[in-house]
């Protein structure tokens, strides 16, 4: 997987060289030539895009990771069972957006701010740095009785470069560093890293196709975790985004997807979810 994530980042290299409407804001340019925006949505599937939103902008985020489709009939191939998120993000400016969320999983607050933005003749990349902090909800005392508030803490760092090469297609690359305090595998060390990858194709004015990869630099190798892959549909109604998407991981804040990702693509484990955004 660390060669596949090399090859990955020099065919991105390569490329290089060689609210009334979300997609309207999307897809034009400013008269300064900045492009606006690679994607449409504050997420590709899993991972964090470049989009940022505007000043004093509120997005409401609904999302959902029903259980894996293995179960079949008779877990109704995983709609019984749904790990849910409730999330909002309010732009305090242009260039600084700030988000908290709660699921079953985690509480997560973070922050995404521009550092480059890509300009014709100027800048070929939108840099953004993205920065969190959660508190792992699954650890409970009646499991681990030494359990102490600083175990349950996660810190994600990303540094978020992405290239929109046309009307169409954007690619984006996202060197992570993220520390777990608690870790289940005792080989697995607590600093961790990974490299994301993610890009979105435009099949029409309000649909595009997503998919996003996450390999991981250091796991362990006992460790029972596996690499997130997911791919999905992207359908802008106005007011909202609609995203719907089978990845492998069920879960949906950072480290939750980064280091503990349980489904194997191989054998049909996987899991199908949605994004809802509502824009205010």
């Amino acid at each position: 997987m660390r060669y596949l994530a090399v090859f990955f980042c020099f065919l991105f290299a390569q490329i290089v060289s060689a609210q009334d409407d979300l997609l309207s804001q999307i897809d034009t340019t400013d008269a300064n030539t900045k492009v606006v925006a690679a994607f449409k949505a504050v997420k590709i599937v899993n991972l964090e895009s470049t989009k940022l939103l505007g000043k004093k902008d509120l997005f409401f985020v609904v999302a959902h990771r029903f259980a894996s489709v293995k179960e079949g009939f008779e877990g109704f191939f995983g709609l019984d069972n749904a790990v849910t998120q409730i999330k909002f993000i309010y732009g305090l400016t242009d260039k600084l957006s700030v988000a908290a969320a709660r699921s079953e999983q985690a509480y997560d607050f973070s922050a995404k701010y521009l550092i480059v933005a890509q300009q014709k003749d100027h800048s070929a990349y939108t840099i953004v740095g993205f920065h969190s902090i959660g508190f792992n909800n699954l650890l409970k005392e009646s499991n681990y009785p030494k359990m102490s508030f600083s175990n349950r803490l996660i810190y994600v760092n990303q540094l978020l470069i992405s290239r929109k090469f046309n009307e169409k297609f954007s690619l984006e690359m996202a060197p992570t560093y993220f520390h777990e305090n608690f870790v289940v595998d005792d080989e697995q060390s607590n600093s961790q890293f990974a490299l994301g990858l993610g890009g979105r194709y435009k099949l029409s004015k309000r649909v595009s196709i997503n998919a996003d990869y996450v390999p991981h630099l250091n796991r362990s190798s006992s460790s029972p975790f596996r690499n997130p892959l997911s791919l999905g549909v992207d359908i802008e109604t106005g007011g909202h985004v609609f995203q719907m998407h089978f990845t492998n991981s069920q879960g949906i804040h950072e480290s939750g997807f980064l280091g503990n990702t349980t489904g194997n693509w191989g054998k049909g484990d996987i899991f199908f979810g949605f994004n809802l955004v509502r824009v205010f």
